[in-house]
């Protein structure tokens, strides 16, 4: 081969390495860890979401999906099994998964989908500027205890006793319920507790709910309720409880009622920060972010069988209504 051929030839195969390499690593397969304590609301807007934003499962993206069907306890070893495949990112519902992942690792990025309280459970810094490996949606807004009730009183003029079924194992519901005792005082309405920390307690506060003999029921939303919300809204339906919980799926179970942040919404806006992460973004520059839409859904096969009559006023305000 003559000299000039040989360094022509030499030349194009340095261009064309590094553009083999640069597409080798373009199509490199990441892998998305998933943890959750049990069922989550609105989690296949994050999964539709991905593929909108480029990501493929199969082709560029894997999951490892990680339930603890809500045995709490299992979560710190769940993300510890992730940490060992060394997922490139975990996204984490609720509260207590995205602190089992804190505990787990420094340096995975983590995404919250709909923590509780953020900055008051310790996951995050600050809501501006997180710090950390962690960022996310947060579930919480200050006034959605003090909303319920004065959607209860719309509906039932006389009420004057609520019983609230709350998990006492998940700091968020904790903090909905004394939100909902505080806006109780202001409302004059008597808030009554319905303490749960897991399946096993159910028949007990239904007991108790019984003894009490309140007039409406609250189940604040977490993963526990959201798994048990047909038992719970069968319950309410068989003591001709009008019953409040946080979102439409429990609604849809029978519930009379729903009203909460918008669960997909958040979903699909942690898809987006999934993608930026991956893109090469820190999840300390990426702020805490908060529910933008709250939705009212409304079950009038519920109302007929409870004997109650929603007034036109709160129908005119749902989102969806249910027959």
């Amino acid at each position: 081969m003559k000299r000039r051929a040989f360094i022509t030839l030499l030349g194009g195969a340095a261009v064309a390495w590094p553009l083999t390499v640069r597409a080798r690593q373009a199509a490199k397969m990441r892998t998305i860890g998933y943890l959750s304590p049990g069922a989550a609301p609105g989690i296949t807007a994050l999964f539709d979401a991905l593929p909108e934003l480029g990501w493929i499962e199969g082709k560029n993206i894997a999951f490892e999906r990680r339930w603890a069907e809500n045995r709490l306890e299992r979560l710190p070893e769940l993300a510890a099994e992730l940490v060992r495949l060394n997922v490139d990112v975990i996204v984490a519902v609720g509260t207590l998964a995205p602190l089992a992942a804190k505990r787990a690792t420094s340096t995975i990025p983590i995404v919250m989908t709909a923590a509780g309280d953020p900055l008051g459970s310790g996951l995050v810094a600050s809501l501006a500027q997180p710090g950390g490996n962690i960022t996310g949606m947060s579930l919480m807004t200050p006034d959605v205890a003090g909303k319920r009730l004065e959607l209860l009183k719309e509906v039932l003029p006389r009420v004057a006793r609520v019983a609230v079924l709350w998990n006492a194992a998940n700091p968020y519901p904790a903090l909905v319920f004394k939100a909902t005792q505080s806006a109780g005082r202001t409302l004059g309405v008597e808030v009554q507790s319905l303490e749960v920390r897991g399946p096993d307690d159910l028949d007990g506060a239904f007991k108790a709910a019984k003894a009490q003999r309140p007039d409406a029921l609250i189940a604040v939303e977490d993963p526990l309720t959201f798994s048990y919300r047909k038992r719970i809204a069968d319950f309410a339906v068989a003591e001709r409880l009008p019953s409040l919980q946080g979102f439409r799926e429990d609604v849809a179970a029978g519930a009379l009622m729903s009203y909460g942040a918008n669960l997909e919404d958040l979903f699909r806006r942690a898809a987006g920060y999934v993608d930026k992460i991956l893109k090469g973004a820190k999840p300390a520059d990426l702020p805490i972010q908060q529910p933008t839409k709250f939705e009212l859904v409304l079950n009038l096969k519920t109302a007929k069988a409870l004997g109650l009559e929603i007034p036109p006023r709160v129908i005119a305000l749902a989102d969806e209504v249910i027959e």
